[in-house]
């Protein structure tokens, strides 16, 4: 195979800063992330592309306020819908893997057993509706391509949730946290090794279109929000957490523009059998990210 070159775009995201560590030992890695590539550029995104030929397209860059998502439309669109395609488009002129990342939130949550790649998609929010139609840009570009939908991704930098409610338990003696969504807690980390790991397998193969598709790549178990929250602040130092109290509320006292899925939990069953992969429990890898910050 060479020293292939890996494009990396999205480089300071949660998952896109792990990346650049995990993807390493596979190629030399060209990483970038605004302002150095503007994903509601087209132009730029094809030449970068057609300019480098990278043997590998990683896309970790996107447009993630869900929130803000339901005004802010336009970034959202470019970003999260119309640039996976593109940048999958050039991907295949230059016969390039393309790797690409989704979200939970392109199902509708009103399953009540895990989610599987064939389930039929129907997203709440501008976000979820944006997310959708990059993976179909993706599928319908004919380039060879892992999609992976990720789920409650945390991590030990950026803003997550962990490091959310670390901030407001070191601040307030009782937290209320919402327990009426369920979903799978996953490591940044995780995502990436992971990710990597399918890379190296993708490129070893003589037929790359027969892995080509859409894994689920998630946390085994699943937590409410408030389990999540509740095992966060258990696990922090006592002398640093001033909360005593971790309140369960229903959605419904915490409105938010967005609407999320209520049931996030992925079956990642294809990923195990595709690759052997299977990231661990999500109490398991909590600990571990724990051991870090």
């Amino acid at each position: 195979m060479g020293h292939p070159l890996i494009l990396l775009l999205g480089k300071n995201g949660q998952v896109g800063w792990e990346l650049r560590r995990t993807l390493a030992p596979l190629g030399t890695i060209l990483a970038l992330d605004f302002p150095e590539i503007d994903l509601t550029e087209p132009i730029a995104l094809r030449r970068i592309v057609l300019e480098n030929r990278p043997a590998v397209v990683v896309n970790a860059a996107a447009y993630t306020a869900v929130d803000k998502a339901e005004s802010d439309t336009l970034p959202a669109l470019l970003i999260n819908a119309k640039a996976p395609g593109l940048l999958a488009e050039a991907a295949k002129e230059v016969g390039a893997l393309m790797v690409h990342y989704s979200t939970d939130y392109v199902y509708d949550g009103t399953r009540t057993l895990p989610y599987v790649e064939t389930d039929p998609t129907n997203p709440l929010s501008a976000y979820g509706r944006t997310k959708l139609e990059g993976d179909l840009g993706v599928q319908a570009s004919g380039a060879d391509h892992l999609i992976f939908r990720l789920c409650w991704v945390y991590g030990a930098r950026g803003q997550n949730f962990l490091l959310t409610m670390q901030r407001l338990a070191r601040e307030r003696e009782q937290l209320r946290v919402v327990s009426d969504q369920s979903g799978c807690p996953t490591w940044s980390r995780l995502i990436a090794e992971a990710t990597a790991h399918a890379i190296r397998q993708t490129l070893g193969t003589s037929d790359r279109s027969s892995l080509s598709g859409i894994y689920h790549l998630a946390a085994s178990g699943f937590a409410t929000w408030h389990e999540f929250a509740s095992r966060i602040i258990e696990l922090m130092p006592a002398a640093e957490r001033k909360c005593q109290r971790v309140e369960a509320i229903p959605t419904s006292a915490y409105p938010t523009p967005a609407r999320r899925p209520a049931y996030s939990v992925l079956d990642c069953d294809k990923l195990r059998q595709t690759f052997g992969l299977q990231l661990p429990h999500w109490e398991e890898s909590l600990r571990l990210v724990l051991d870090r910050i």
